[in-house]
């Protein structure tokens, strides 16, 4: 294994890491609590390429179904089957969407981390509304109201905080990355 493998395992574990320390700092709230997990995936997602941004959210999603207590709801599938569970499978798309806005938008990196952080909260909600409203069996407006109204002040500050914290966090890891 080369220095530039060590890297990328290094800065997938780092990235799982913090997600997992987030879901730690919560305000608890019924159904879905306020954690900071999501403002790690916002870096994840505004920091890394594609591929690795992705790989951080599968070693925070395998190692919390294996039994880790690294989600809000526990460890284990029964965690991801509980009613936040649609919010962890949304970290999925959002990284890939968020890591290819970066990606398109290169030349102002300001800008490409707002819209990413924004794109990739949607995506966590898509899917975790939704999944929200089948497993407590509420209609999907009243999922919205539980599940996304009283978490809009704390996701601006968090999209804020990334677009405001990837453009020196950015440059660092690429150099990281790209070091042989």
């Amino acid at each position: 294994m080369n220095r530039k493998q060590i890297t990328r395992i290094v800065i997938i574990s780092l990235f799982a890491a913090l997600i997992s320390a987030g879901a730690y700092i919560r305000i608890p709230l019924a159904p879905v609590p306020v954690v900071l997990s999501n403002f790690f995936v916002l870096l994840s997602a505004s920091c890394l390429p594609p591929l690795i941004s992705l790989a951080s959210i599968a070693a925070y999603l395998f190692i919390g179904t294996c039994g880790l207590p690294v989600f809000t709801s526990g460890g284990g599938i029964a965690a991801l089957l509980a009613p936040t569970g649609g919010y962890l499978f949304g970290m999925i798309p959002a990284v890939i969407a968020g890591s290819l806005i970066m990606r398109i938008i290169e030349k102002n990196v300001r800008l490409a981390s707002f819209i990413s952080a924004l794109v990739s909260t949607l995506f966590i909600y898509l899917a975790g509304i939704p999944w929200l409203s089948y497993q407590l069996d509420i209609s999907l407006p009243a999922a919205i109201l539980s599940g996304f109204v009283p978490f809009i002040p704390g996701d601006a500050l968090k999209i804020v905080a990334a677009s405001v914290v990837t453009p020196s966090l950015r440059p660092r890891i690429r150099e990281m990355l790209e070091r042989e």
